[in-house]
């Protein structure tokens, strides 16, 4: 081979060579093998260039480092983007390269998929600033304050550290913008919850249940993750003025599913329905011949009827008031009068109970009754609660009658 060829296969060689290396611009996706490792930044190699390039301590990674050394070993192949250009030859000049943009541009495309996906992504708090949390997925996402659970929170501090679940609410690459909820997570797994319980729930069923809270109408039961209202009629067997008369938040109780409607999440409930009845063994509580405390409910034209338990009404019949002729019961009694009465009848199964006041008193000697009212009363014996209504009403006749 001829000198003058030797020269011309040289200078190809050198030509090919020259040809072989890539340009290295600014956006370019580029890998650098790491030659070497400084306390704040990485020397590489790009390849394909033969140039070297700088990736500063910060540009390193998505997350904060506090030893560089952690994150790369020399003779580690990076995936970096050229930021700019710090040499002005181009040869042998320097680019400032980024492993964290390249990290972060990936991140931000797959939160876009899971965004469009409604996924439910998981990472740590970072930091707690005014207004929410600081949450690193990668890239920086923020949770405002009102975002962070159902339930007002008022301090936020022990939250830091903590890995929890998200839902994307916004993103915005171009703006670092990404918005999380943790309430929205928590208030779609408990409405999932009471989809279970709502499934699991029957009409008559008989469950148990914490008072949630008291209203004038009625209490709420919290059922396990869902409520149900106890109107206050359905609260105890006898008469409930409010709730909170008889039941305090966080009493825990057995109630009764009355009725339940799925689709409005309305449960209807009854404590008094697990209750045994204010009537049940009556004839062994108040058996003929007992002497009961009281109280005058209310008063008719034929006599007064009297709550010896709760829930639990006797009729004193005119007849039964006085051993003085009364025209009518309001001479004697009034509404909320505490007074005793003897049992005179009592019958469980019909919920009756015929009561007398003047058994419990002495009887005049001498005592003289208008003939029409010793025509109609009954002996005491015979004195029940049908039978008095029957005698009201015949000497309402009477009275209509004579005037």
């Amino acid at each position: 081979m001829t000198e003058d060829n030797l020269v011309e296969n040289s200078n190809e060689t050198m030509e090919d060579a020259m040809n072989s290396v890539q340009e290295v611009n600014v956006g370019d996706i580029v890998k650098g093998e790491v030659l070497a490792i400084e306390d704040k930044q990485v020397i590489v190699g790009i390849e394909g260039a033969g140039v070297e390039g700088v990736v500063p301590a910060k540009e390193l990674s998505t997350s904060q480092v506090e030893d560089i050394n952690d994150l790369v070993k020399v003779h580690d192949i990076l995936d970096l983007v050229v930021i700019t250009s710090i040499g002005k030859d181009k040869e042998n000049g320097s680019y400032l390269l980024s492993k964290r943009r390249l990290d972060a541009k990936k991140v931000w495309e797959e939160i876009e998929t899971d965004f469009q996906a409604g996924k439910i992504i998981e990472a740590p708090i970072t930091n707690v600033v005014k207004g929410g949390l600081v949450v690193d997925v990668g890239v920086r996402g923020f949770v405002p304050a009102s975002m962070v659970e159902d339930h007002f929170v008022d301090d936020f501090s022990e939250y830091k550290g903590k890995t929890m679940r998200f839902k994307i609410i916004e993103i915005e690459p171009s703006e670092n913008r990404l918005i999380l909820s943790h309430k929205a997570v928590v208030e779609a797994e408990k409405e999932e919850h009471k989809k279970e319980i709502l499934a699991d729930l029957h009409d008559g069923d008989v469950v148990d249940g914490k008072i949630a809270r008291l209203t004038d109408f009625g209490a709420f039961v919290d059922l396990g993750g869902i409520d149900g209202l106890v109107h206050v009629s359905e609260i105890a067997h006898h008469h409930v003025d409010k709730p909170s008369d008889v039941l305090n938040v966080g009493d825990e109780v057995k109630v009764k599913i009355l009725s339940i409607t799925p689709d409005e999440e309305r449960i209807s409930l009854s404590i008094k329905e697990t209750l045994s009845g204010p009537w049940t063994d009556i004839e062994e509580k108040a058996p003929v011949g007992a002497v009961l405390d009281g109280i005058v409910k209310r008063l008719t034209s034929f006599g007064g009827f009297v709550e010896v338990f709760p829930g639990v009404e006797g009729l004193v019949h005119i007849s039964q008031i006085s051993h003085k002729h009364i025209a009518t019961p309001h001479e004697v009694l009034h509404e909320g009068d505490e007074i005793k009465v003897k049992v005179l009848d009592v019958n469980e199964e019909e919920h009756r109970i015929a009561l007398s006041i003047k058994a419990l008193e002495a009887k005049p000697e001498m005592q003289e009754e208008p003939k029409e009212v010793q025509e109609y009363e009954l002996p005491e014996e015979n004195t029940g609660f049908t039978m008095g209504d029957i005698l009201g009403d015949q000497l309402k006749a009477q009275e209509t009658e004579d005037e």
